[in-house]
């Protein structure tokens, strides 16, 4: 099993303000975090809404997956698209540090 990423749980945990473990495969993370969306979707749907918000998930593709696949699990679709967007974020930081950190003279 692949190993998570610990910048991805470390941003996952802040942004959903749960408490994964550091050191957790990918598949545990997802199964982790479709119990907590579920639980969210049965506590407290509108801090789940503000946090999808915040996290910047695709609404149009949520809603589409979601009509899609009525008999799968919510909770999991969305865990699926909280990694992807969170790890899509993590890869354009460190894609923008590394043009960064690129000299004046390699810029010109």
């Amino acid at each position: 099993m692949a190993q998570a990423d610990a910048n991805l749980i470390s941003v996952i945990n802040e942004s959903l303000q749960a408490d994964l473990p550091e050191k957790i495969s990918l598949e545990e993370l997802k199964e982790k975090l479709s119990r907590h969306i579920n639980i969210l979707i049965q506590e407290d749907f509108q801090k789940l809404i503000s946090v999808l918000y915040r996290i910047d998930v695709n609404e149009t593709k949520l809603k589409a997956i979601l009509k899609e696949n009525p008999a799968h699990d919510a909770g999991e679709i969305i865990a699926a698209l909280i990694i992807e967007r969170q790890l899509q974020k993590i890869k354009l930081r460190e894609e923008y540090r590394r043009s960064n950190n690129t000299s004046d003279e390699e810029k010109w």
